[in-house]
């Protein structure tokens, strides 16, 4: 099932999202598909729960956009654990639709996780992998990727949503 993403304004996206405590249910399974077929259809390489109205700790990632199915992760429960270097690069949201800014990030990043039958790993990403990571853990900690832009620029946005919600052509 293809959820619709929820947009920007929606109060989900601004909570910090409740830890999963049941895992390898039928549920639980369903729930990742639908978010990996979820993200597919919106043509992006990561999706937090909180972006469909769920407001739960999982997140699912493929930089590959669905080439590689062996790259598909499954993040329940995840934090980061470190973080090295930097890089700064264009960076977009499937709840905030058409807007891209520069952001800067950890060059690489290492996040502890479970999977869907709750068993505990560790990963170490870097580049986009990296940043997926953290901007899809900001989402389940109620973050969102303008937060790590200049005030200015995020105002900007703001009021530009601001017109298009006021032309109903923001929901």
């Amino acid at each position: 099932m293809i959820y619709p993403i929820v947009k920007y304004g929606q109060p989900v996206l601004e909570k910090q999202a409740a830890a999963v405590t049941e895992f390898g249910t039928a549920e639980l399974l369903k729930l990742i598909e639908d978010m990996f077929e979820s993200m597919y259809a919106a043509k992006g390489v990561g999706l937090a729960a909180p972006q469909i109205g769920i407001g739960s700790r999982i997140a699912v990632i493929d930089v590959t956009s669905g080439e590689d199915p062996e790259q598909k992760l499954v993040l329940i429960n995840p934090e980061i654990i470190d973080k090295q270097g930097s890089q700064t690069s264009e960076e977009g949201c499937l709840s905030i639709p058409t807007f891209r800014e520069p952001v800067t990030r950890a060059q690489k990043v290492t996040i502890r996780a479970q999977k869907a039958d709750g068993e505990t790993y560790e990963m170490t990403g870097e580049d986009l992998l990296a940043r997926a990571f953290l901007h899809e853990t900001d989402h389940l900690n109620g973050t969102l990727y303008i937060s790590h832009i200049s005030p200015l620029k995020r105002d900007l946005i703001r009021r530009k949503i601001r017109k298009l919600q006021k032309a109903n052509e923001w929901s």
